[in-house]
């Protein structure tokens, strides 16, 4: 039996997340549906993050098992030709034998993108969380460097989430930009469930005014997620890459 370490990219929009549901489309039960049409065979799979229904992935990273023995770039080439054309396999390698694509990653980047115009898209209205109001980019860059560092993000996670740690490291945030179009990059050792788009929907507040830079750090000491501001869309979120060296930048 051999383990193997796949990169996937998706379009989340037609998806109820990653997990696999009763009834619903899931990117883990079409992978799953595709290691069976190659395989004749069930394979469960596991990912390094249970992104969300909506959200996107340019770095998921997906791990399974199996005894058919096909080299990595005949797996990326045979799950490419069966898979809907709203998943890719990017790569495929061997991995160690106990590879495990969720507990073994120390860090994983997120990116949120917004369209800041007044004009609503067509083409990415998918892709971006769009704004009308002009957006205060550097006080939602200054804002956001509250949150490096280790702490509980209570505040800042979805509903019925059922964590029993809420502790987080943040390593690395920050936002960029180029005219109307604004990226927000973090990087954590774990992320809560809708926290990367609670603590947007937060910023976005701040560049509009509504919260001084400041009022992150009392967020957080809150512990309430009734403190914070209101969760962005999914459709603007894109899990970009997943990290299991701590040299790995």
């Amino acid at each position: 039996m051999t383990t193997y370490k796949l990169v996937l990219e998706y379009d989340g929009t037609t998806y109820a997340g990653w997990q696999r549901q009763p009834d619903q489309p899931t990117v883990q039960a079409a992978l799953e549906d595709a290691l069976r049409q190659i395989t004749r065979s069930s394979i469960s799979t596991i990912a390094a993050s249970r992104t969300d229904a909506g959200v996107h992935a340019l770095g998921q990273v997906v791990g399974f098992q199996s005894e058919r023995p096909l080299r990595p770039h005949e797996w990326t080439r045979a799950l490419n030709g069966v898979l809907p054309n709203n998943i890719s396999v990017r790569q495929t390698e061997v991995a160690a034998k106990d590879f495990h694509a969720r507990y073994d990653a120390h860090s994983k980047t997120y990116e949120y993108r917004i369209l800041n115009q007044p004009t609503r898209p067509t083409l990415d209205r998918l892709r971006v969380w769009q704004i009308a109001k002009p957006l205060d980019v550097n006080l939602m860059r200054n804002a956001s460097r509250h949150v490096l560092g280790q702490h509980d993000c209570t505040s800042f996670q979805g509903p019925a989430a059922g964590t029993k740690n809420p502790v987080c490291t943040i390593q690395r945030v920050d936002w960029s930009g180029d005219g109307p179009s604004i990226c927000f990059t973090i990087r954590a050792d774990r992320f809560l469930k809708q926290m990367v788009r609670a603590l947007v929907g937060t910023l976005v507040e701040i560049g509009h005014g509504k919260r001084g830079p400041d009022t992150l750090m009392a967020i957080l000491e809150a512990r309430d997620r009734r403190e914070a501001g209101p969760t962005a869309p999914p459709q603007g979120l894109y899990l970009l890459r997943v990290h299991y060296d701590h040299a790995d930048e």
